[in-house]
């Protein structure tokens, strides 16, 4: 009934639906924090249920917080991949509890592992290899196992600039990908330029990386607030399409929209069926309410069946 009531606002709204672009949106992702979500009185209210929901793991929020989060969020009818970031765990010990609590109180059976934007590791992890090569996941059963892909590189990673350490992880986690029953794709950065991504993801499948794409798009927000967050997560070259928007003073004021990205990937999609890039998930930087209206009104829904294939 949700879904029926979120397809008859969008057709309210009287928004030209480009069918590529709606293809391309089916099964989307996006992603919250708990903090944020806890100002959300009913996410029913502004998601489909059966949306695919990610919870941002920032430094400094307790576990109780995120547990607490995903609960709600899988009552609600969401499924629900919390992040597991490798710098801020302290130990094999910390990660098995963390990880019988997802399970035990929000039935959590899937996960995003990444190095986690700290400097200094809090203990024994560095790396989102580390987290998976302890096995923990695999005994929990885990159905599905994301992990990070940066179309534009990652100087925490490189600091030289190029994508040498990059290119050398996603290989180990390709081959972990034919050593696990679990599911695996890569949940990437965001960026706001179509040619260089789809450029990136072919050179991926060129080079023997076959693991399923879900490619990170910022969600409609102020310009303002989409520079500061590309500088803060450093977001390479395609930044320049902010910053060229930024010196047009008749497009200044105006909302960024993700549609002219996304547009140009649904279009290559739609040419290229076997391309890499399967899904779309969105960082919600303009608030969720305002990127789940833009996703719903652009024809993004869950699959149907809701099947979370990756």
């Amino acid at each position: 009934m949700a879904l029926l009531n979120f397809k008859k606002r969008a057709t309210e709204a009287e928004v030209p639906v480009d069918p590529q672009l709606q293809d391309f949106l089916t099964d989307y992702s996006i992603e919250v924090m708990p903090r944020t979500a806890e100002k959300v009185e009913d996410f029913r209210a502004l998601l489909p249920v059966g949306t695919r929901v990610y919870i941002a793991h920032i430094e400094g929020t307790p576990i109780e917080d995120m547990v607490a989060t995903a609960q709600r969020l899988n009552a609600d009818g969401y499924p629900v991949m919390p992040h597991f970031p490798a710098r801020i765990i302290k130990d094999k010990a910390t990660l098995a509890d963390w990880i019988a609590r997802y399970q035990g109180e929000a039935d959590v059976r899937q996960g995003l592992m990444l190095a986690g934007g700290v400097t200094n590791p809090h203990g024994a992890f560095d790396s989102s290899m580390q987290l998976l090569e302890t096995g923990l996941f695999d005994k929990a059963g885990f159905t599905n196992l994301h992990v990070a892909g940066h179309p534009e590189g990652n100087k925490d990673i490189d600091p030289d600039g190029s994508m040498k350490n990059v290119s050398q992880a996603l290989s180990w986690k390709q081959k972990f990908s034919e050593r696990t029953d679990a599911k695996m794709a890569l949940a990437t950065q965001f960026a706001f330029e179509a040619k260089p991504i789809i450029a990136w993801a072919n050179g991926l499948k060129d080079a023997g990386i076959d693991l399923p794409i879900h490619i990170g798009i910022a969600g409609p927000a102020k310009l303002q607030t989409l520079i500061k967050f590309a500088i803060a997560c450093g977001v390479g070259p395609s930044l320049k399409v902010l910053q060229k928007r930024a010196m047009d003073v008749t497009k200044l004021m105006l909302p960024y929209e993700p549609t002219e990205v996304l547009s140009e990937l649904a279009a290559y999609k739609a040419a290229h069926p076997d391309f890499n890039i399967t899904n779309v998930h969105f960082f919600p930087l303009g608030g969720i309410k305002t990127n789940a209206t833009w996703a719903i009104n652009n024809g993004g829904e869950p699959a149907q069946p809701a099947n979370q294939q990756g």
